[in-house]
């Protein structure tokens, strides 16, 4: 099989992947070996809660949504993957049902390996399960650090580590401001924290007032991160 045809930015945000950047080169290749291409547009359905995993995934470019829904019929984000970090590993190591829904946000590329693919991949390449494990574990210290924000700190604070998490995966610097290239209305900040829209319109206010943000529409704009990271701290 040949390498999978990516663009050049493609291919540099897999290359540069905090996590595939330190596998070894042989495996590095073997994956992408493996690997084909699907270039997606906006609202994709990639997976769906309860339905059997299929596919190893790494985003090149876009974004994915990964959420749920509450008991009460209301939608939850939990978290978008962005460009260089590969999902989907859990239910083809367990073998259980996919646990949350996948869509795409935004025209996205992806790198996907079958679920053949993967395991041959594990049975060659001892070095795969060390890595897949290591990657699993940072997954659980993030998702502790969440519930303890969640319990822990004001929605003020919690919407600006937000925003500087999002600035540091799709920020793109003009001068001194740095404008989030990943497009999210504020119905999609409030899914992702847990609140209403209205609060976090309101949040999203103060922040202006304090010069830290620019609001745009679907867009935000960070004027001072020493700012946010101030109200983060609070």
């Amino acid at each position: 099989m040949n390498t999978p045809a990516l663009t050049i930015e493609e291919r540099h945000h897999i290359d540069s992947g905090a996590w595939f950047s330190r596998l070894s080169p042989p495996l590095r290749h073997a994956i992408l070996e493996r690997s084909h291409v699907r270039r997606l547009p906006d609202g994709t359905a990639l997976a769906a809660r309860g339905t059997p995993a299929e596919e190893w995934v790494g985003v090149a470019r876009g974004a994915v949504r990964v959420s749920s829904v509450s008991l009460s019929g209301k939608p939850v984000t939990l978290t978008y993957v962005e460009p260089g970090t590969w999902f989907g590993d859990i239910a083809l190591f367990d073998g259980l049902p996919r646990t949350h829904d996948a869509d795409t946000h935004g025209e996205t590329t992806l790198l996907e390996v079958r679920r053949a693919d993967f395991h041959d991949l594990l049975a060659r390449h001892v070095e795969l399960y060390d890595a897949l494990l290591r990657l699993n574990c940072r997954r659980l210290r993030l998702m502790f650090d969440q519930f303890e924000d969640l319990a822990t700190r004001p929605l003020q604070a919690r919407l600006a580590r937000q925003i500087l998490l999002l600035a540091r995966s799709y920020g793109i610097a003009r001068g001194d401001e740095i404008r989030i290239g990943l497009q999210l209305a504020q119905e999609d900040l409030a899914q992702l924290l847990g609140a209403s829209r209205q609060r976090v319109n309101q949040e999203l206010k103060g922040f202006e007032r304090e010069g830290a943000v620019r609001v745009e529409p679907t867009r935000l704009v960070v004027l001072s991160r020493e700012k946010l990271l101030a109200i983060a701290e609070r």
